[in-house]
């Protein structure tokens, strides 16, 4: 389909393709930048680097998921009549030997161009769809947004990005690496813990010159915190109609241990974990937790804005 189109009596309409390792978003919204107005929100659990994320291809089956996906997608766009589409390529598609292949398939199927953005680009997108949430304040926060693929880690405030990076840490790729038994061992996560030490020796350096006071999830298994603590005292919670969310840190922290100490029965049965994410909440707890205590910070937030709100405010502005 074109990437431009007006149709008579429409208001201007944008569409969004969030192309993650393990979700598909698509975002389709009108308004501002500062009020961004949903039409449409789907996510589909596509899962494009499921048995190939350590080996950087996308598998067959794969493969077939997402342009299928795309497919879908495309159709949805075409009725919601909105006039500038993005799609939005991140880790497993940037890293993948065969993305190419795939962007082409994705082309010649529905007409849509993927853009294969880096891991710098990502953080700043995701940096600006926080920022639009209106969770931020003059006082330095680290966002820390938890993909299948990679981990953004954004220093800044509600004015300014103070530093940003992309690592290829995600939840998928640790769970691959450190998950092999459930539930996971004490052992290794004491190997994850060893990795992520060697690993974020960047973030613990600019976390001593920007000093934090805050952890700012985005979205994601951030999500699943919220919803799971919130239903399991009694009180509704949808993420689709929640910008943002202060967490109580005994809740959290209490959450958390139970994950670690889980089986796939148990997590599977939480109202709030999606089926994507039920065995990848693990290594996403666990690196939550690890930040938390390597840089001392106690106070944690969430906003489920992101990524694809980051693009959809630059395309509204």
């Amino acid at each position: 389909m074109p990437q431009e189109n007006t149709p008579n009596n429409i208001p201007h309409r944008v569409a969004v393709m969030d192309l993650g390792t393990n979700t598909f978003h698509l975002l389709i919204a009108e308004g501002t930048p500062d009020n961004i107005k949903a039409v449409w929100h789907q996510t589909e659990a596509v899962k494009i680097g499921e048995g190939g994320i350590t080996k950087g291809i996308i598998q067959p089956a794969a493969f077939a998921r997402g342009v299928k996906c795309m497919e879908q997608f495309r159709q949805q766009i075409s009725d919601s009549g909105a006039n500038t589409v993005r799609a939005i390529g991140t880790s497993a598609l940037r890293n993948a030997a065969n993305s190419q292949d795939f962007i082409d398939k994705v082309l010649q199927k529905t007409g849509i161009q993927i853009e294969l953005i880096t891991g710098e680009q990502e953080a700043a997108y995701i940096y600006k769809g926080i920022a639009a949430s209106g969770c931020l304040t003059d006082e330095n926060a680290l966002i820390v947004d938890i993909g299948g693929g990679s981990v953004e880690f954004i220093f800044g405030n509600r004015n300014e990005i103070l530093w940003k990076q992309s690592f290829e840490i995600g939840a998928a790729r640790l769970m691959a690496m450190f998950h092999q038994k459930d539930p996971i061992p004490v052992q290794s996560i004491k190997e994850m813990s060893r990795y992520l030490t060697g690993t974020l020796t960047g973030l613990f350096m600019a976390a001593i010159e920007f000093k934090p006071t805050i952890l700012v999830g985005s979205s994601g298994a951030f999500e699943s915190f919220a919803e799971v603590i919130e239903t399991e005292q009694g009180r509704p919670f949808n993420p689709r109609q929640t910008k943002t969310y202060d967490f109580d840190t005994d809740d959290l922290l209490g959450l958390i241990e139970r994950i670690a100490k889980s089986n796939h029965v148990w997590r599977a049965g939480k109202r709030g974990i999606i089926p994507v994410r039920v065995d990848m909440i693990v290594s996403s707890s666990l690196l939550t937790i690890f930040i938390m205590q390597k840089l001392g910070l106690v106070d944690v937030s969430m906003s489920t804005w992101s990524l694809k709100e980051g693009v959809m405010a630059e395309m509204l502005a």
